[in-house]
């Protein structure tokens, strides 16, 4: 009798430890991940091909300033700064309108609003994850990379605009 008592006292108490073990593993597992800010390293690493407008699609959107405020906007996400987005609902879709609403003519074309929507988007999704609590690091650095993809597409697409209009040729 003895012995019996001792041996479940024992696997008792293995079961204890083995439970309270897992459990501490699981919450700094848990803490480690979500607590970890997003860094200007963090984002370099990230492997992307970036499109800077080229000298004429400058020269077509100067008086663009949405673009403008939009470039610091990128600018300031590749440092990890994801200030803007927080507690700006107002201010962001204001200054998306305006981007769709003063495009300049020389870059209004169907295939540069269709990456200004895909933009967008991507704008509003890193929006809504950059607020999220339960975002982890992994999810927040993907959806940097969509959101800096698309703006890079976006001055890709002016970039050709800007060269289809200079290779007009005409037909004898």
């Amino acid at each position: 009798m003895n012995f019996k008592f001792l041996s479940l006292l024992s696997i008792f108490i293995v079961i204890v430890n083995s439970c309270k073990q897992s459990e501490n593993e699981e919450q700094h597992i848990d803490t480690s991940e979500n607590t970890s800010e997003i860094t200007e390293s963090d984002i370099s690493k990230l492997k992307y091909t970036e499109f800077l407008l080229d000298h004429q699609a400058e020269e077509a959107i100067l008086s663009w300033n949405e673009y403008t405020q939009i470039n610091d906007v990128v600018t300031n996400v590749k440092k990890g700064d994801l200030s803007f987005f927080n507690d700006n609902d107002e201010a962001i879709t204001a200054l998306l309108k305006d981007f769709n609403k003063n495009i300049p003519e020389k870059v209004n074309t169907d295939a540069v609003k269709a990456r200004i929507t895909a933009f967008e988007t991507k704008l509003y999704k890193l929006q809504s994850f950059s607020g999220l609590s339960t975002t982890n690091r992994d999810e927040l650095l993907a959806t940097i990379k969509e959101f800096l993809v698309a703006f890079s597409n976006l001055n890709l697409q002016m970039n050709k605009k800007m060269e289809a209009d200079k290779n007009v040729f005409e037909r004898p």
